[in-house]
């Protein structure tokens, strides 16, 4: 087996699936307005996770979502100061409760 066959046949690994799918809903999701609900962060395997807790509305639906933020180190940092702010949501128009709030190219938190 080839390299190139044995790399594209190999399994990711989590944080690389979230990567793929917050690029994947950044390049072909819609955006609507949302409001930043709150930052918890959960301790998984002895470590703290960031996540920020969003909520937002599709066709009359309303969505909270929480999306780990520990991969994006610069929203990581400064995440507190979002909550109760409006901010900018992406969705999958397929599925509206697949969504993010931020990725490494796109961010819906404005300044800060």
């Amino acid at each position: 087996m080839t390299r190139a066959v044995f790399l594209r046949w190999r399994r990711k690994d989590p944080a690389e699936l979230e990567k793929l799918r917050r690029l994947d809903i950044n390049k072909r999701g819609r955006i609507r307005a949302g409001r930043v609900v709150d930052l918890l962060e959960a301790e998984t395997a002895g470590s703290k996770t960031p996540l920020l807790i969003y909520s937002y509305e599709v066709a009359g639906v309303t969505y909270e979502a929480a999306q780990d933020v520990s991969a994006l180190p610069e929203i990581a940092a400064r995440a507190r100061v979002f909550s109760g702010r409006t901010a900018s949501v992406k969705y999958d128009p397929k599925r509206p409760g697949n969504s993010i709030i931020a990725c490494e190219e796109w961010n819906g938190l404005g300044a800060g």
